[in-house]
């Protein structure tokens, strides 16, 4: 028996489609693997992976399914909600969390059954800080599966937060600050979705940020 894998995927969300694709899980003989963005076409799966989903899934959704499971970028209960790492890196922190959940009615509580850490140099861009989650993602996944289904979940246990949704507004540039003070508010942002920006003289400038 081969169990049914299928990974969810957001229209809005894209930036990990590609390295999901071009990820090889050599788990070949033990699943079968698939990816969808409709999560109404999904159903009767023994695992599904929603990534960077960002619309919460209706109780009926997980019903149809044996196991949800969400790799959150936190040390859950810390920082629930939206844009985790980003919040994390606006608190100057450098050592993360991926915490993988089974998903549950309320958002980012359900038990985790996985948790690692890695590391920031705090030098990374957009581009390179999303690569580098990406990866954590399809590490704590591969962990998973190759364990499974011998899991054990365990209660999330501590004092929470819960972010919220980041809009266009917050990539704004205070101009009476230095460049170091708000480095990792550059490093956060995209250039091409939601760029740095700030006001001058009644005039809106946008700044685009390269590694040489």
């Amino acid at each position: 028996m081969k169990y049914k894998v299928t990974f969810l995927l957001d229209n809005s969300n894209l930036w990990f489609e590609d390295q999901l694709r071009n990820f090889n899980f050599r788990l070949d003989n033990k699943y079968i693997f698939r990816i969808s963005k409709n999560p109404n076409k999904i159903k009767n799966q023994n695992i599904v992976f929603p990534i960077s989903y960002t619309k919460i899934l209706p109780e009926i959704f997980l019903k149809k399914n044996d196991l949800v499971l969400i790799a959150h970028p936190s040390k859950l209960p810390k920082d629930k909600g939206f844009a985790p790492l980003q919040n994390q890196i606006l608190k100057n922190k450098k050592k993360f969390y991926i915490s993988l959940i089974k998903a549950s009615k309320k958002v980012d509580s359900g038990p985790i059954c996985i948790q690692n850490s890695f590391l920031l140099k705090g030098t990374e861009l957009y581009d390179e800080i999303r690569h580098i989650q990406g990866f954590q993602y399809l590490k704590i996944i591969k962990e998973f599966l190759i364990k499974y289904p011998k899991i054990n979940f365990k209660k999330q246990s501590g004092k929470g937060n819960f972010n919220k949704k980041r809009l266009l507004k917050d990539s704004k540039l205070n101009i009476n600050k230095t460049i170091k003070q708000q480095f990792n508010l550059l490093r956060i942002n995209s250039n091409e979705l939601y760029p740095s920006f700030f006001y001058f003289k009644g005039k809106k400038y946008v700044i685009k940020i390269f590694k040489e």
